[in-house]
């Protein structure tokens, strides 16, 4: 256990504060545990001398340890004289980092600033500097956006940076600083909301590390800074809107295998990376605590793209038989109860249907998507098919209820039709075709 309680893979507690100071173009206060730094943005018309002849601009960054920052004060480096090769390091860390996702030709002749200034140190400094900054980098280029400066917004992608360490054979994200000083391992890594990395500075305090080491140490890092990059979309609010592309990209928000097939087959047209809660195996379980559809698939959708900074398409749907009172509806996964298979929920629903003819056992399917993007206000599209329930299961395609669930016109259950003929009837292809219509000008 850690000294503050927190698991191997989870960051201390980040919070950040836009618009801090009054007069920069852009400032965050960013605060990781007891972590503080301040960041402003100021724009400066013009470029370094080095810079002229040429239609691109500038960013870069000045670093500084306040004195009582640390456990003992410190001198301010303007009494001594001259900067530390740390510093030196940093502010050129934090420059570089920041440059690597700016459109500098989009930015025009001139320079953007950077000042980092630490107000309380207990390790990741730089981590945190870089973050931070990028909240008050956006700022100032949405100052100039919105006032006709640059005519397009300037930002490619997120970036963020997080701390990866060592400690007797563990391996520990975000570390503080007791953590850091008795480290096997000190890695600091940066990286881009894409998962491209900029730069990884790596050190064998004491022992070296292997490549497979090394590569855990970059799996751990990328989860810190999706979170890091989650909480920058949380503080930019609309501005992350214009961040980048999200609609390249789509996360699905179930583990459902047969689920993700049927989506993947529906969205195949549109130019989208289509993920699903596979691929993200660290994140926790989203409780179903809704008690309609719609309730249910806007959380999963919310929540989910909070913590993962992506765009969520979530849906929440079920079956809905009509001489059972709309049961087994939202509970509609888990009717046999928790971690029920399907073929104990359609066991369970047969029985209670005994004796009841084919005439009064009506059912629909009812599908309600929710589509949630950080910056953008949630949409939800709602898809119905109405049909009989049948007395046996008949077909092993599809899932769910799809072998007792008979739609009139075709003649067949769900689990009988092929997957072209159900997408184009079913509940879930109804809302999809609506969700579609959406992603186009999402």
């Amino acid at each position: 256990m850690r000294s503050d309680g927190r698991s191997n893979d989870e960051l201390r507690q980040v919070t950040i504060t836009r618009h801090f100071l009054k007069y920069a173009e852009g400032s965050a206060l960013i605060e990781v545990g007891n972590t503080s730094v301040l960041c402003a943005a100021s724009v400066e018309e013009g470029v370094p001398f080095w810079k002229k002849g040429g239609p691109r601009g500038w960013i870069t960054a000045e670093y500084s340890l306040l004195p009582r920052s640390t456990h003992n004060r410190i001198t301010r480096e303007a009494v001594r004289g001259k900067l530390s090769g740390r510093t030196y390091e940093i502010q050129r860390l934090i420059g570089r980092s920041l440059r690597a996702v700016v459109d500098l030709e989009a930015l025009g002749e001139r320079t953007i600033w950077l000042d980092c200034d630490v107000l309380q140190a207990d390790g990741g400094t730089r981590t945190a500097a870089i973050t931070g900054a990028f909240v008050a980098l956006a700022d100032a280029l949405e100052y100039l956006y919105r006032e006709g400066k640059v005519e397009k917004y300037p930002l490619n992608d997120f970036i963020a940076a997080i701390s990866v360490g060592q400690i007797e054979k563990e391996i520990f994200l975000d570390l503080c600083f007791e953590e850091d000083s008795k480290a096997d391992v000190d890695m600091n890594i940066v990286m881009t909301g894409k998962g491209e990395l900029v730069e990884v500075q790596g050190t064998a305090e004491k022992k070296p590390f292997s490549r497979e080491e090394l590569n855990k140490f970059l799996d751990l890092g990328a989860v810190g800074i999706k979170t890091l990059i989650s909480r920058q979309r949380e503080s930019l609010g609309e501005v992350a809107a214009r961040i980048g592309s999200f609609d390249k990209k789509l996360l699905l928000a179930t583990h459902n295998e047969g689920k993700v097939v049927e989506l993947k087959k529906m969205l195949s047209s549109l130019p989208l990376e289509i993920y699903s809660l596979r691929d993200f195996p660290q994140l926790p379980v989203v409780e179903e605590t809704g008690s309609t559809f719609k309730e249910n698939a806007v959380l999963k959708a919310e929540t989910i793209s909070r913590l993962t900074g992506e765009a969520v398409l979530a849906d929440d749907s079920g079956l809905e038989v009509e001489c059972l009172g709309g049961k087994p509806g939202v509970r509609s996964a888990r009717f046999a109860g928790e971690g029920a298979t399907d073929e104990e929920n359609n066991t369970l629903l047969l029985k209670l249907m005994e004796n009841v003819p084919l005439s009064e056992r009506k059912a629909r399917f009812v599908c309600v998507m929710a589509l949630a993007a950080p910056g953008k206000k949630t949409k939800t599209v709602e898809g119905s098919c109405k049909g009989l329930l049948a007395t046996s299961p008949r077909g092993n395609r599809g899932f769910g209820y799809d072998p007792l669930f008979i739609y009139e016109e075709e003649g067949k259950t769900f689990g009988e039709m092929d997957l072209e003929t159900k997408s184009r009837i079913s509940h879930r292809g109804k809302a999809m075709q609506k969700i579609r219509d959406l992603l186009s000008q999402y």
